[in-house]
Order: C-alpha cells, then structure tokens, then sequence
C-alpha cells in the first residue's frame, strides 16, 4: 500500500480535525440513537446525513463500513485519532465490551462539554487582559510615531534645553520612525523562531510551561484548569473500568502541559510498580497541592476514587471560574496605573516644552 504524500497527510489532518463542540455533539447524537435502539450503522449513517464537512463524512464512511464488516465501534475510530483521540475511544471501547454504550457514550458528552466550557472561561480571562494591553501601546505607538513627529518641528527651531522626558520621546520617535517596520518584522522573526524551537525541543517547552505556572495571577489559573481536567478526566476513566495506569497513560497524552504530562509518566511508572498514586503526588507540591494527595489517598483506601477524583474536579472547576471572574478586577487597576503613566508621560513631554516657551515670550 502506497504511504499517504505530505500534501494528503496534511490535508486530511487540518480539515478533519474535530473540536471539542463537534466531538461532544456526535457523543450525544450517538447516545441519543443507541439508547433509543437504533442500530449502530443506523445511527452513524444518520449522523454522517447531517454532517457538513466533505472530509468528515469521508470519515464517518469509513467507519460505517469497518462496522458493517463486524469491527468494533472503537476500532474504528482509533483509526481516525485526528478526529477521535485515544480517551473517547478508550470510553467507547469500554462501552461496547460491557453492553453499556449509551451511558458511557453520555458521561463522554459530559465530560467533552465540561472540558469546552473549562477552556472557553480560561480563553476568556486571558483574552480581556491581552486586548488591553495590545490597545494601550497600540495607541502609545500612534501617538509617538504619527502625532508627535508633526510638532517636533517647533522644538528643534527653538534654542533651548529640552526637558528629559521629552528627549527621550524624541529619541523613541526616531527609531521607530526609522526602524519600526524592522523591528516589528525581526521580533516576528524571533517570536516564530521561539514557538518552533519550543515545539521542537520538549526541555524548552517544559521550562516553558513551568514558567507559567510560576505567574502570579495567571498560574494558579492554569494550575486549576489541569488539576480540574486531570481528575474529572480519571475519575470518569476508572468509572468506565479502565485501569489506573492506562487512564493516567492517555492522560499524559492529551495534557498539553509538559511539566503535568512529566509529572503524569512519573505517576504512571509508581503505579505499575504496586506503589499507591498518592504516594507520588505528595513528591510535588506544586503540581499536586496537599488537598489532591489527601483525598486521593482517602479514595484509595476506601475504594471511592472515583466519587473522590469527581469531587476534586468540581472544587478545582469552581476555582477556575472563580478566578477567571477576579482576574478581570485583579487586572485592572494594574493596567490602568500602565496606561495612565504612558498617557502621563507622554502628555508631560509634549506639554511641558510647550509650557516653558510660552514663559519665555514677552509681549
């Protein structure tokens, strides 16, 4: 069989890739079906006629006929993980060997939808602090490069001492005059160079992302969101009857975060070594606060881990909610104080020459 060119590879990634919202949907619709006892290529052909997407009807064609030729659902979709990733399919796989598909079909919309929700709020929070801040110096950048320039004439035709703050505005204006255009381009340059070398190299994206964590106010939200994911996400897995080491296996693949997918492997290689999960959060703090290892190893000894990990995932989705709803308040009056100093500033330079000239004059 002849390897799929670069070109195909490409295309059939880019354009099928499903998101969460169109994951949770086709888990829902699937749910819906089965439960109301429509044959399984029933309720796939019928969820592929509603379907849209040339590339993703493809798909569900294919897995129409792999079922049709006797192959399990989850078989199937494993087959297609740009669309289906290995924790849906591991739910689905678990539903079909038990005869409980619609329900675990179910908790995966459930479990989808929180994840969406969970990432639009983080998204959110983090998208009114950057639109401020990109406005702020955008309209700093205007003023300096376009409305200073056409008064900074008058200044230069006159014998006297500048202030300070209005030379070094002089100064900023010139070179962003002059090599603004450069600048603009050779910081793109820099940014895209970061972002391959840190898609590229594991080490830089681990220091990467350790380096968020450690952010004031950003950190903790962060730290919520892949707590609150890690246990709903194992909690449910282990619901479904997934063994503990390969629920925390497909984890550590699906979390983007590399210090927690570090800390995941680590955990992994504990438990197949008999030792208990919590005997390994406890090495990290940071990742792991007191709260998770205690509970999670009162859910160990009991055998209620997963009512425990679900519990765990609640608090820590209310903490993010909670925080991305502060963040806003918390960010502020810091931006503000930002603005208000270079709006200060340059306003004092413009000003204050003018200020001085106009003392020296003499009717």
């Amino acid at each position: 069989m002849n390897k799929p060119t670069l070109i195909e590879s490409f295309t059939s990634i880019s354009f099928t890739r499903s998101s969460l919202k169109e994951q949770t949907l086709f888990a829902k619709r699937m749910s819906f079906l089965v439960k109301a006892g429509v044959p399984l290529v029933e309720s796939l052909s019928l969820i592929r006629a509603q379907t849209k997407s040339k590339q993703k009807c493809k798909v569900l064609e294919k897995v129409i006929e792999d079922v049709n030729n006797g192959q399990y659902l989850a078989a199937s979709l494993r087959k297609h993980r740009h669309m289906f990733n290995d924790f849906a399919v591991n739910i689905i796989r678990v539903g079909e060997e038990s005869g409980i598909l619609s329900q675990n079909l179910a908790y995966l919309a459930d479990e989808l939808k929180k994840k969406d929700d969970l990432r639009r709020k983080v998204v959110g929070a983090m998208l009114y602090p950057l639109v401020i801040t990109l406005a702020t110096f955008g309209i700093t950048g205007l003023l300096t490069v376009y409305i200073f320039p056409k008064i900074l004439p008058i200044f230069s035709s006159l014998n006297v001492v500048l202030p300070l703050s209005t030379r070094i505005l002089i100064a900023v204006s010139n070179f962003l005059r002059a090599y603004g255009i450069l600048s603009i381009f050779v910081s793109v340059l820099i940014g895209i160079g970061f972002a391959v070398l840190k898609f590229k190299s594991e080490k830089i994206q681990l220091y990467f992302d350790k380096f968020i964590l450690a952010l004031p106010l950003f950190g903790n939200i962060v730290r919520s969101y892949n707590l609150s994911n890690f246990c709903r996400t194992l909690g449910l897995l282990i619901k479904s009857g997934v063994q503990i080491s390969n629920s925390l296996v497909m984890i550590a693949e699906t979390t983007t975060n590399r210090a927690y997918r570090t800390a995941f492997a680590s955990i992994t290689e504990s438990v197949l070594r008999g030792e208990p999960m919590s005997r390994e959060l406890s090495k990290d703090t940071k990742l792991f606060p007191d709260i998770v290892t205690h509970m999670i190893m009162v859910g160990e000894s009991t055998g209620t881990l997963a009512l425990t990990l679900s519990y765990l995932s609640e608090m820590y989705e209310g903490e993010v909610e909670d925080a991305t709803k502060n963040l806003s308040t918390a960010i502020e009056p810091i931006l503000m104080v930002v603005m208000g100093c270079l709006v200060g500033f340059l306003a004092v330079s413009i000003i204050t020459p003018i200020y001085e000239i106009t003392q020296n004059l003499h009717p």
